[in-house]
């Protein structure tokens, strides 16, 4: 059971990973922009109002079984990455930079998107040429 609680962390910062980079990915591959749409509607949620991460309760859930102490009162983010990856003191500038990534993100894709449309766009001359 420890392992698939492993499983289920490792599975958590991919989440985590894919919260800052998706929206950029969606610049080459743009079906990844609608699981990125609800990866960010989520994480938006978590931040402004007490939801609790699936993610988070089904690792607490494999490492209770496996005989582990279930995570900090925080979750995911208290364990794993305050005060781990950057001081909890700056919880705020991170979150900051997320939503500043995600919409940096998708302001790029948005440009990107109205740059390849040319103004006659749909307009086909004879011969199927433009």
């Amino acid at each position: 059971m420890v392992a698939l609680a492993e499983l289920v962390m490792v599975l958590h910062f991919g989440v985590l990973v894919f919260l800052v980079v998706g929206g950029f990915l969606a610049w080459r591959w743009h079906r990844v922009l609608y699981p990125h749409l609800v990866m960010a509607g989520w994480a938006l949620l978590i931040v402004l109002f007490p939801v609790s991460c699936p993610l988070t309760w089904l690792e607490n859930v494999f490492r209770e079984a496996g005989g582990l102490p279930p995570l900090a009162a925080g979750g995911f983010i208290d364990t794993y990455i305050d005060g781990v990856l950057y001081p909890e003191s700056a919880a705020g500038v991170v979150q900051l930079f997320v939503g500043v990534a995600v919409l940096t993100s998708w302001t790029g894709l948005y440009l990107r998107r109205r740059a390849g449309q040319p103004a006659s766009a749909g307009v086909v001359e004879c011969g199927g040429r433009r």
